[in-house]
């Protein structure tokens, strides 16, 4: 009996160990902690590992670019004279008497230490009087040296006792989407105010065929003509427009690239007015029936409908049909990536055009010219310089060719005659077209005379 017992004992002594030994080594355990915390969980959404550093806002120290910019804006006013009450004496008696100064207020951008300043052509329009306002709050009249209302940017410059802080222009190719960047100037007369941002986008084209520089940065009334810098306080830009109902920020605005300001003051400087480079070719607006229909409506590039006759890319052997995909080391996607590059250069310059051509893509160096053709102001006619054809055809080297013709006008048979003067001015060159035709009253009487493929003169008189 107590053998039996013993082997009884043994036996659950060994089931025991054997089942031990199986929940040790064999079975898996599965643990669930429960703790009085009753947070939601967290969970890693992605194995791409996350920096070490945080978010990296706090990393960004604009502390420096800050300094060293709020120095060299300056505050600048300029002072217009009104043109009356429209009253029934002004009727009468014109609008001398009632003229009354007004003030308007921007900002500029010291750019060398004897007292050059850039700013908006906008803030400075029309002025009769222009003063600027130093960090230090001095203030000094300033002379206005020239503008372009094109690209919006005026040189002003003020006499100084000694040399002044000032912001070296930076290179605008460089500056990336999602760069940190600092708007400063004088919102609401408010002085040396500093915002940030960051690049929002660039070659942003505002109807102006022009390219600007996108920032979420802070911009109001006051702030234009002011820096846009980066973090290293170079100048990348100078601050120009805002887009809003109200007149005042609501998320977004916009800066003129260095590149262009800079290309602009220099002309300015050297030659007295803005020396434009132009390639040479038409394009296709996008999101037009005309775009629809010639399949060009969404590729990636700049379609060439067709080269304009003696310029540089038709001397270069562009052709209609090519896209541009490329200038020199910019990518070009859509029109306004080459009008900001091409804004950038002067006549006489050349750059490489990578072009995609019936599935090939051809890199070919291309001469960029002064402009030749224009459309002068109030009758709206398209005109050109004359080549060296036109000049035999009519025997005349002095004059512009009518090239295109508005709706208005287009019973008078103008198109294809060259114009010899406006209101007996002799017109040479497209540059005369546009300051005479500038010059033309809207309600007084304009005679032009032309030339015929004959030679023969002719004289229309356009109330």
């Amino acid at each position: 009996m107590k053998k039996i017992a013993s082997l009884l004992l043994m036996a659950l002594f060994a089931g025991a160990i054997t089942l031990g030994a199986y929940k040790l080594f064999f079975e898996k355990t599965d643990y669930q902690l429960v703790s009085t915390d009753d947070k939601m969980p967290v969970f890693t959404t992605s194995n791409t590992p996350t920096s070490n550093k945080g978010s990296g806002i706090n990393e960004v120290d604009f502390t420096i670019a800050a300094e060293n910019t709020v120095n060299a804006v300056v505050h600048v006013k300029n002072v217009t004279m009104s043109s009356g009450s429209g009253s029934l004496w002004d009727f009468f008696y014109g609008t001398e008497r009632n003229q009354q100064p007004q003030v308007g207020t921007g900002s500029g951008v010291i750019i060398s230490p004897d007292g050059y300043i850039v700013t908006n052509n906008h803030v400075i329009a029309k002025a009769k009087e222009v003063k600027v306002t130093l960090n230090n709050n001095k203030t000094y009249d300033a002379e206005i040296i020239g503008a372009d209302q094109n690209t919006d940017i005026a040189l002003i410059k003020i006499e100084a006792e000694t040399g002044l802080p000032y912001l070296a222009f930076g290179d605008s190719d460089n500056a990336k989407i999602g760069e940190w960047v600092l708007a400063v100037g004088n919102p609401f007369n408010l002085t040396s105010t500093v915002t940030a941002g960051i690049v929002s986008a660039k070659a942003r084209d505002l109807g102006r065929r022009q390219s600007f520089i996108q920032t979420d940065a802070a911009v109001n009334p006051g702030n234009s003509g002011g820096a846009l810098v980066n973090t290293n306080g170079d100048l990348i830009g100078i601050n120009t427009a805002i887009t809003s109902q109200t007149g005042s920020y609501v998320g977004y605005s916009f800066a003129v690239p260095s590149n262009i300001a800079k290309k602009v003051v220099e002309d300015i400087m050297e030659y007295g007015n803005v020396q434009n480079g132009i390639l040479g070719i038409n394009t296709i607006p996008v999101n037009t029936p005309y775009a629809v229909e010639k399949g060009v409506n969404e590729i990636d590039g700049v379609y060439i409908d067709n080269v304009v006759e003696d310029s540089g890319a038709a001397e270069a052997g562009l052709q209609s049909g090519d896209i541009i995909r490329q200038i020199d080391d910019v990518k070009v996607r859509r029109f306004a990536d080459l009008t900001g590059y091409i804004s950038s250069k002067r006549p006489g310059d050349e750059v490489q055009v990578k072009v995609k051509r019936e599935g090939d893509l051809l890199t070919i160096p291309v001469m960029l010219k002064a402009r030749q053709s224009l459309v002068v102001p109030v009758m709206g006619l398209e005109v050109k310089n004359l080549s060296k054809d036109d000049q035999k055809t009519y025997k005349t080297k002095k004059g512009v060719k009518i090239t295109g013709v508005p709706e208005t006008y287009r019973g008078y048979g103008l198109q294809g005659k060259i114009i010899v003067a406006v209101d007996d001015k002799e017109v040479k060159d497209i540059q005369d077209a546009r300051r005479l035709f500038g010059e033309i009253s809207r309600y007084g009487k304009t005679s032009i005379t032309m030339l015929n493929e004959d030679g023969e003169r002719e004289r229309l008189i356009f109330q």
